[in-house]
């Protein structure tokens, strides 16, 4: 990253007419410097007056952060003694529930790799992502068993359950044990631990993206560190106590990297939704008077034209803010929530599984009725609007491709085809070519600072320019 004492940006629109680069508008965030740091001990290292982590909606446990980090501890004392390390990779195959979190802290801790599905992928799907990013072992649900068999991968499988039923041990699974069993372990603090970098992998996460066919991304603990920081701030959540709800699913980067990990740094509680359900939602939101509702721009819409029936039937005035992603939102739409719901504000975003989530946002309601647009660049991110046919660097309100660089941004992108042979389940790295990531997006940056991507219009890359998503100047 440059250091901008020594450039000349322009305040208005953070365009530093020197390299053609525009630079956030937003208050940097300092980010810790030391290199041995994993993303699990930064979070559970912060001070922060919270009690409840967790609860789920459906059976109204509770998990408090004094339970959450000894069930991480206790879980990743039991994967090292199966011998998991640094380096190797661990699927996981569930719908959202409180033991999501406890699974992809735990690995991470060890310097291993959380690598997630959506538990509506097929049994093709799946075995194609395994195949690609060679899992050590899988955690998955008593309900999700039969499509891990149906790979014919014979991955070890660890079940999140009470207890290991009689309809899982007729299946040709191999279950070596189950989550609850492993939460009891006392944890250990003899175990010799491989020290953890923070440009060391943390996640392997897929998605289509902008380019097509499905590509893993690699995060580092670096990138999501970068990513937990700008949620904290983001959300001013060192003031007061908020309680979310988690509506989007946490194998995703968004929920991965708000509700896994950045919500927990500042002490927060987020209230599960095992599966979005209307009425569930609204229900949770009056039970637990929740503060914060991430969701997306259907659900809102439907938010609005429902709005004075479901006002009658719930309580939302608890409500603080609504959170869109997916979709820039409508004049419409933000004039027709702020009218039929004034206690909410609304605050967008927009992100990439590459930048570890969001890389504009919008967080006032002023800056919301920037209608069309994406929001100011998040803290620490610097972009560049590119020609895409001569490659020459645009202007302030010129569309080009859409060139972005951050802290949070992906350390590298892993493609069968692309890879190097893996050794012992660990991921191989292939080169980057530098540090500006290119989302194949068209886009423009405003006078004002703020973004506009151009929706519906993506570039093409063909398979073999895979590999230079990541690009230097």
């Amino acid at each position: 990253m440059a250091d901008n004492n020594k450039l000349t940006i322009d305040p208005r629109s953070g365009f530093c007419i020197s390299n053609s680069v525009f630079y956030s508008k937003r208050k940097p965030i300092l980010l810790p410097q030391t290199d041995f740091l994993d993303v699990t001990t930064f979070i559970s290292s912060r001070p922060h007056h919270g009690r409840t982590a967790f609860i789920d909606a459906a059976t109204g446990r509770h998990l408090s952060f004094k339970d959450l980090w000894k069930a991480v501890d206790s879980v990743a004392t039991c994967l090292h003694d199966m011998g998991i390390r640094k380096g190797h990779v661990i699927l996981l195959l569930s719908p959202n529930s409180i033991f999501f979190p406890i699974v992809c802290l735990s690995v991470m801790s060890l310097g291993a790799v959380i690598t997630t599905s959506n538990p509506l992928n097929t049994p093709r799907e799946i075995a194609k992502q395994i195949a690609n990013s060679k899992p050590s072992l899988a955690f998955t649900t008593p309900e999700l068993v039969s499509k891990l068999t149906e790979t014919n991968s014979n991955l070890p499988l660890i079940l999140i359950d009470d207890e290991i039923t009689d309809a899982s041990t007729k299946t040709k699974a191999k279950i070596v044990t189950i989550l609850s069993k492993m939460i009891k372990k006392e944890p250990s603090g003899s175990q010799v631990r491989e020290q953890v970098n923070q440009d060391d992998t943390a996640t392997l996460l897929y998605s289509s993206g902008t380019t097509g066919e499905s590509k893993g991304v690699v995060s580092s603990h670096k990138n999501l560190i970068a990513m937990v920081q700008t949620v904290v701030e983001r959300f001013r959540l060192n003031e007061g106590d908020h309680k979310f709800v988690c509506t989007v699913p946490m194998f995703h980067i968004y929920g991965l990297a708000v509700f896994c990990t950045g919500i927990l740094a500042a002490g927060s509680t987020v209230i599960v939704l095992s599966k979005f359900d209307m009425g569930e939602m609204l229900s949770t939101i009056v039970k637990y008077r929740a503060t914060y509702l991430p969701l997306v721009p259907p659900i809102l819409v439907a938010l609005i034209n429902g709005a004075d029936q479901l006002r009658e039937w719930y309580d939302l005035s608890s409500l603080k803010f609504v959170i869109s992603g997916g979709a820039p939102l409508s004049k419409e739409v933000i004039e027709g929530f702020s009218e039929k719901y004034p206690g909410a504000t609304i605050l967008q975003a927009y992100g990439l599984t590459e930048s570890a989530g969001v890389g504009a946002s919008m967080d006032t309601l002023e800056e919301s009725r920037r209608y069309g647009t994406a929001g100011l660049l998040s803290p620490n991110t610097e972009a560049k609007i590119v020609d895409p046919e001569s490659g020459k660097a645009l202007l302030v309100n010129q569309t080009g491709e859409l060139w972005l660089r951050a802290p949070s941004v992906m350390k590298e992108s892993f493609c069968s085809g692309l890879k190097r042979p893996l050794r012992r389940g660990r991921i191989a790295r292939f080169p980057v070519l530098g540090l500006f990531l290119r989302p194949a997006l068209l886009g423009r940056l405003f006078p004002h600072g703020l973004l506009a991507r151009k929706l519906g219009v993506c570039l093409s890359w063909s398979k073999s320019s895979l590999g230079s998503v990541i690009v230097g100047l």
